[in-house]
């Protein structure tokens, strides 16, 4: 006999935690460079379409095999006797599509720690692997009536099955994949490569959090009965707790840290503070879920700091820590604040030391499985792109995507030092002349005094950063870059296709350098930039010298030569 309250309740928690795909792609487009902008949206969108049919097909079955399930590769059409895993009241499709989009968010949170440097068919292939046998597996000994569950082991959304799963994953795959390029400098230190636009990481937060209601609150899966209903109201008020509790520590923190509130580092920890209490929601106390919310907000910088700082694993939404340190936090501290079975209301250590070992048995289960998978893409198709690919950005290389923008231009990121650039011209020698043979730039004549002379210099967005480096190392000390678009005689490129349509960009994206010398000669300048541009394409770029009548330096009125000098006299003095 089927419920539709149980129903209804099931299938819109199904709408929320599908509607976290969307939240999970702002965050991490938002926290990521705009160049790989539609190379993330694309791998949200597609983790979830290759989820579905294999987790049809192949998940549920597994996951659930040992209660009875047959859907799978035999008949996935033929409903069979599945009353033994299906909650009171609901109907097999409704549930089926439940347990979909939790298989999915797993999937998802891989994305994020290999975010601008992943092959997309790479992605492609062990996010399936995710989907069809990793969290299948584990699931099934969490939920689906396995050794754990048997065990008491206590997950009830899905702290440990679905997020600490996802985070080991991700770990794994961002430490095989090495960081992205630029993120540690010759000492080994981390750089921080600024995501473009916090506004949507912090719209992703905001749908985390409210889809995060359906996430924990629905999966009571039902709502007849008073307990039940009790239980939901719980559910609600501590899924909200945590979170709360965790950005206002973290806010503390990094403002005692760094004398200045981190606004990235808070939205991470309103997504920590989720995770952690997924696990517990049910059984612990609101004073519990904030207690549970200061420790993740704590650990949260805590970890992101070990592991990019440390460990060097560099993740750039920081997944590893939100959903597998977090993850894990959160269930073993469920065995400790739950009011039922809990340490810390005297029911001594037995409940906590099962949540512990399923945290541990589900982590080397993740550990083992997803190392597999990798290695073998790894060393077949491969699973990082290229250098030049990474520079540019996935968005071109890898979808053939101009902009994810419509072709507003955007401050380039840094790219590393000593990045080789490839001469890849194909265009006649009378057309693309080496370096190495063409005439040096003459130098100006002077005419009385010091001459000052201006140099612009027309240049791909990707060279920019080491057009920079070499500038500075030839004791430039001064400049400014514009973003611009323009396009020469060939009226830009006509590289890639938008639904089905090629894209004509008559104007594309470049950057525009201008330095005015007096000190360095102006022949070196050309010759250094024609060095760090020159890769025997169109559209490396030109340079352009003027001359420079007069600079007047405003804060002290300074003139000529003298105003180009950065020296301050005082600091000299002294």
């Amino acid at each position: 006999m089927y419920s539709s309250v149980n129903t209804i309740w099931v299938l819109v928690g199904a709408a929320l935690v599908f509607l976290m795909q969307a939240g999970f792609a702002m965050c991490e487009a938002g926290f990521t460079r705009a160049k790989n902008t539609g190379n993330i949206l694309m791998k949200n969108l597609m983790d979830f379409c290759i989820g579905t049919p294999t987790y049809w097909v192949l998940g549920f079955g597994l996951m659930f095999a040992g209660s009875g399930a047959i859907i799978g590769g035999l008949d996935p059409f033929v409903q069979g006797d599945y009353s033994a895993i299906l909650p009171a009241g609901v109907p097999l499709f409704a549930y089926l599509i439940f347990q979909t989009v939790f298989c999915a968010t797993s999937a998802t949170i891989v994305s994020g720690s290999m975010a601008e440097r992943t092959k997309f068919i790479s992605y492609c292939l062990y996010s399936f692997c995710i989907s069809a046998f990793i969290y299948p597996v584990s699931g099934h000994w969490i939920w689906g009536g396995g050794w754990l569950s048997q065990m008491g082991f206590h997950d009830f959304a899905g702290s440990t099955a679905v997020h600490m799963l996802g985070g080991v994953c991700a770990c794994i795959g961002a430490a095989i994949l090495g960081p992205r390029l630029g993120k540690y400098d010759k000492e080994g230190k981390p750089r921080a490569i600024l995501g473009h636009n916090l506004s949507l990481g912090a719209l992703g937060v905001f749908i985390l959090w409210f889809c995060w209601f359906g996430f924990n609150g629905c999966s009571t899966v039902g709502m007849e009965g008073d307990d039940t209903i009790i239980s939901a109201g719980l559910i609600f008020v501590t899924t909200n707790m945590a979170p709360a509790v965790a950005c206002v520590v973290t806010m503390v923190y990094t403002w005692i840290r760094y004398k200045k509130p981190d606004v990235g580092m808070t939205l991470n920890a309103a997504l920590a503070g989720l995770v952690a209490i997924t696990a517990g929601c049910d059984v612990v106390s609101p004073a519990g879920a904030a207690a549970i919310g200061v420790i993740a907000g704590l650990l949260l910088p805590i970890s992101v700091n070990f592991f990019d700082a440390v460990l060097k694993i560099d993740d750039p939404v920081g997944a590893i820590s939100v959903h597998g340190v977090c993850g894990a936090m959160g269930t073993i501290l469920t065995g400790v604040f739950s009011t039922s079975d809990g340490l810390l209301y005297g029911h001594g250590v037995h409940f906590l030391l099962i949540q512990c070992l399923g945290v541990l048995v589900t982590a080397a289960w993740a550990a083992v499985m997803i190392t597999i998978v990798f290695l073998v893409i790894k060393n077949t198709i491969g699973l990082r792109v290229s250098p030049e690919e990474e520079v540019k950005g996935l968005d071109l290389t890898e979808h053939g995507l101009l902009s994810a923008y419509g072709g507003f231009a955007f401050v380039y990121d840094d790219t590393p030092d000593g990045l080789p650039v490839a001469v890849s011209g194909n265009v006649p020698v009378k057309e693309a002349v080496p370096v190495e043979v063409a005439a040096p730039a003459a130098e100006p004549v002077l005419k009385g005094g010091v001459k000052l002379t201006k140099v612009d210099i027309l240049c791909k967005m990707e060279r920019f950063d080491a057009l920079k480096r070499a500038m500075f190392d030839i004791g430039i000390t001064g400049m400014t870059a514009s973003n611009v678009m323009g396009c020469g005689e060939q009226r830009g490129k006509t590289e890639g296709y938008f639904r089905g349509a090629k894209v004509e960009a008559t104007m594309l994206p470049i950057i525009q350098v201008s330095i005015v010398v007096s000190k360095v000669p102006v022949g070196l300048v050309v010759n250094i930039a024609r060095k760090v541009l020159y890769t025997g394409s169109i559209g490396d770029g030109k340079i352009f010298i003027y001359n420079v009548e007069n600079v007047v330096k405003v804060r002290t009125g300074e003139q000529g030569y003298d105003a180009l000098q950065d020296e301050d006299t005082n600091e000299l003095k002294k």
